[in-house]
């Protein structure tokens, strides 16, 4: 053994016996709070519950309707933005902003895809798509879905679930949440094929409670599920 680390090691060890020593013949002083460099005492820290799945799930069932701004990114990276409105259950609608000629509408049985240059549409039942479970009656995140993991991550919480019943296979699903009030921030879907659609929200409006009309579908031409 070097010299240093011996001393070291017999530094320590006559250290502790000294202290040991003095513990015996003093008292301890008072505890005193821990303070910052700048002699201002510091603050605890804040110990965050674990997420619940229950307040998920009361939040959702709570919302009767919604309207909000929303980016998408997808997979290749191009942005489309547009106005998100919501009527619980079964009604969704995303109204794409220009130069975009893409609305998706739900009307609570049939999912219409739309290209409003174009003039075609493509239609599915709710259950093929991967955001079915915000539009049900009464959600259930654990029975609805299969939760893979929940988990706060920073500021957030992100609940990872997947549906094996999607049109094309297997999609996975990470829906991110504000850390102290659980709202809705924005949602990630990986399809089949492992490619990322990024769907971010601001301005919710949690009162809103959109017309109707916003939701009807004419003409239905359903896709029939592929077992």
């Amino acid at each position: 053994m070097s010299k240093p680390l011996s001393w070291s090691l017999a530094g320590l060890i006559w250290l502790s016996g000294m202290a040991a020593g003095l513990a015996q013949q003093a008292p301890l002083p008072p505890l005193r709070p821990a303070t910052s460099a700048a002699g201002q005492p510091t603050q605890p820290q804040k110990v965050e519950p674990p997420p619940s799945l229950d307040r998920i799930n009361a939040y959702f069932n709570a919302m009767r309707g919604m309207q909000a701004n929303f980016i998408q990114t997808a997979p290749d990276g191009r942005k489309f933005d547009g106005v998100l409105y919501l009527l619980r259950p079964g009604r969704m609608r995303f109204e794409y902003a220009p130069p975009a000629t893409l609305e998706i509408v739900a009307d609570g049985r049939t999912v219409r895809i739309l290209d409003r240059k174009l003039k075609t549409w493509d239609d599915y039942f709710i259950g093929q798509t991967p955001l079915k479970f915000l539009l049900q009656p009464k959600i259930d995140i654990a029975k609805d879905t299969k939760v893979i993991d929940l988990k706060r991550f920073g500021p957030e919480i992100i609940l990872t679930i997947e549906d094996k019943s999607t049109l094309g296979g297997t999609s996975r699903i990470r829906v991110i949440f504000d850390g102290e009030t659980y709202a809705l921030k924005e949602w990630i879907v990986t399809d089949p094929q492992g490619s990322d659609t990024r769907v971010a929200l601001s301005n919710l409006n949690l009162a809103a409670l959109p017309d109707k009309a916003l939701f009807v579908i004419d003409e239905q031409r359903l896709v029939e599920p592929k077992n």
